[in-house]
């Protein structure tokens, strides 16, 4: 077991193989919502590791300009993500939580604003964009089951760059 560590919100703490299948008739999944410049953006809970709530990222040169940075999770040295400029919004200018993404064994930070809740979506309430604003790297689209607002899915195989 490993030590507390204090700046750590969450981690995904069972990752064994009877915990992460899923069965080929999923009704719905869990989302992690958060809030990046006044968007509301979901991402599939299965590809969330953990969310940080202190980082210090290590300036690379030659980057795209949503890069900020690399981090050193542990030893591990991952990329951080501005989602803002991912986006193509303005950068991010105040203190962020870093939510770390693990999508086909290739790990990704994020930073985001605030982190507003895990939920249930049903599958079926995740709809497409429609054609003329769609963007790239959202994948749907749906109405929050409270009725609170609407969430925009990442689609990882988008947010992170293929070679």
């Amino acid at each position: 077991m490993s030590a507390v560590n204090e700046n750590v919100l969450f981690q995904v703490e069972d990752d064994s193989p009877e915990n992460s299948a899923l069965e080929e008739t999923v009704e719905s999944r869990k989302y992690l919502i958060f809030i990046t410049d006044d968007l509301r953006l979901g991402v599939d809970a299965e590809y969330v590791v953990e969310i940080l709530n202190t980082h210090t990222a290590t300036y690379l040169p030659m980057m795209p300009d949503y890069i900020c940075g690399i981090y050193n999770m542990r030893g591990q040295i991952i990329p951080i993500m501005d989602i803002r400029r991912r986006l193509g919004k303005p950068p991010m200018e105040s203190e962020s939580l870093l939510v770390v993404l693990n999508y086909n064994g290739t790990q990704l930070g994020i930073l985001v604003d605030s982190v507003e809740v895990m939920l249930d979506i049903p599958n079926a309430s995740i709809l497409p964009i429609p054609s003329q604003s769609a963007q790239k790297l959202v994948s749907g689209m749906c109405t929050l089951p409270d009725g609170s607002g609407t969430m925009l899915v990442l689609d990882c195989d988008q947010l992170i760059p293929h070679e």
